[in-house]
């Protein structure tokens, strides 16, 4: 039997960041909320209603067209796409079809172990981009099926790939790189926790050498990393396994759903063709046209993209697990980008953000989220940098500072950790030191410089950490 080449494309729904929906102006963000409470008439898709597409979607689309090297089409339109299910209350979809937003594109990734240390790289050309609307969403409860209509009208793009893919590790990690775009450009949070960004995934096999794309199996609605992992594995070895008995390839394309708990796909149905969605344009929105000058005008609004800002990190001084912590955690980024940007420091930067204050929320167990923010790192730093607390004392007020929610102010003030700079008060405490350490005095004026050390700690133990080490050590040499 001959060897036999894995093909995947993914489909790619990601959710835009936008404060209204794609047609109406409901709230965009129905995560949490109480079932159909963030619905309209429109986006429930009751006659005489007349959708209007939302600027601010479009733009981000446009956005994540050029971050992907796509050609954004001049002129195009919305298309209905029929189907009937309950989740989808207008009877069809607004989606596009033969004139969609944007067509070509690619994106590089690279292939790592566990470690974080590279093996490959890789490139997926991107078939095309387009804008729809999300249905609602179902659940089912024994013989009953509740529908909550909240995220009916969401925005998507739907991302649609080349199959460039040869295997479920390069699918992670193009979906993986694919997702730092999109967060760093603003299109979408892409939180797949709460659903904002979905796979579907089409796999096939074929003959090694050959260029025929055999039939394919469709896995519908992947909604994690692991997830698209696993589900690729799982159909790819099914589908050898079908080749084996068979002796070729599917004989139609299937649609089959993966069961997470149960770490296997189930057979849905022979999938469809554009024929059995009766596309055709949608009456109620004219067609979007753009010119050359509106798009070189929004190029110009993309920020350094997740290679280049890994490039930035590295320079720093960074090593590249490092760099790829920020970028795959924005509001870790937001932090580390803010201190960098006051102390101009890579190297205190990282010891500030990456070593102490991602040590004490490890401790902790908790989130990013639930300790301080730039504005209250920032804050902290002010404290250490016009000699109001220590480098020292400043590790306890951080650690206070996630503990408690109080500001660096607030625990300084209460905790009496205000540092001690003053001449006068400090001599007085250098004077008992030299009383109190006749043996490290003696050793220091033969020549030991290592003993000022220990002089030193007598004091700031004396002072419970308050007293400037910078003074304590210049006043204490004077005396000397």
């Amino acid at each position: 039997m001959a060897e036999l080449e894995t093909i995947i494309g993914l489909e790619v729904h990601a959710q835009m960041s936008t404060d209204t929906k794609m047609f109406c102006g409901c709230d965009n963000d129905a995560f949490g909320k109480a079932p159909n409470t963030t619905i309209c008439p429109i986006c429930m898709g009751h006659p005489g209603t007349l959708p209007v597409p939302n600027a601010s979607a479009v733009t981000k689309a446009i956005l994540t067209s050029l971050a992907l090297k796509g050609t954004v089409n001049e002129e195009n339109h919305f298309d209905r796409k029929h189907y009937f299910y309950p989740d989808l209350p207008m009877g069809f979809q607004i989606s596009q079809y033969d004139f969609p937003l944007s067509s070509g594109g690619s994106v590089s990734y690279v292939i790592s172990d566990d470690s974080g240390k590279k093996l490959r790289d890789g490139t997926c050309g991107i078939t095309r981009l387009h804008m729809e609307n999300d249905a609602g969403k179902l659940t089912h409860r024994g013989a009953t099926t509740l529908c909550d209509y909240n995220r009916a009208g969401t925005p998507l793009m739907e991302i649609v790939t080349e199959p460039d893919l040869r295997s479920a590790d390069e699918a992670v990690a193009f979906a993986q790189e694919l997702r730092r775009i999109l967060i760093a450009i603003g299109s979408s949070d892409a939180d797949m926790f709460k659903g904002m960004m979905r796979f579907d995934a089409s796999i096939s096999l074929r003959e090694k050498g050959t260029k025929k794309l055999n039939p394919r199996s469709e896995i519908k609605n992947l909604n994690s990393f692991k997830a698209l992992e696993k589900a690729l594995k799982y159909e790819e070895k099914r589908l050898r396994n079908e080749w084996k008995k068979s002796g070729g390839p599917l004989p139609n394309d299937i649609t089959v759903g993966w069961q997470d708990d149960e770490e296997k796909t189930r057979m849905l149905r022979n999938k469809e063709s554009a024929d059995d969605y009766r596309y055709f344009p949608e009456p109620d929105i004219p067609p979007l046209k753009f010119t050359k000058k509106d798009i070189e005008e929004l190029r110009k609004q993309l920020p350094p993209l997740p290679q280049e800002r890994k490039a930035q990190y590295t320079d720093m001084g960074l090593d590249e697990a490092q760099a790829m912590q920020l970028i795959d955690q924005p509001d870790l980024q937001r932090i580390f980008d803010a201190v960098y940007e006051k102390t101009g420091d890579g190297k205190r930067t990282s010891g500030l953000v990456l070593t102490q204050l991602l040590g004490f929320l490890k401790t902790q167990e908790k989130s990013i989220e639930e300790g301080p923010n730039a504005a209250g790192m920032l804050e902290l730093i002010t404290k250490i940098d016009d000699g109001t607390i220590s480098g020292n004392a400043a590790k306890d007020v951080m650690e206070k500072m996630i503990q408690t929610g109080k500001s660096a102010t607030e625990i300084i003030a209460q905790e009496g950790m205000q540092q001690i700079s003053d001449d006068g008060a400090i001599e007085a405490l250098v004077r008992q030191a030299i009383d109190a350490n006749p043996q490290a005095i003696e050793s220091f004026r033969s020549g030991k410089e290592a003993a000022l050390g220990a002089i030193v700690g007598w004091v700031m133990k004396e002072s419970k950490g308050q007293a400037n080490p910078e003074t304590v050590q210049r006043i204490l040499r004077e005396k000397l």
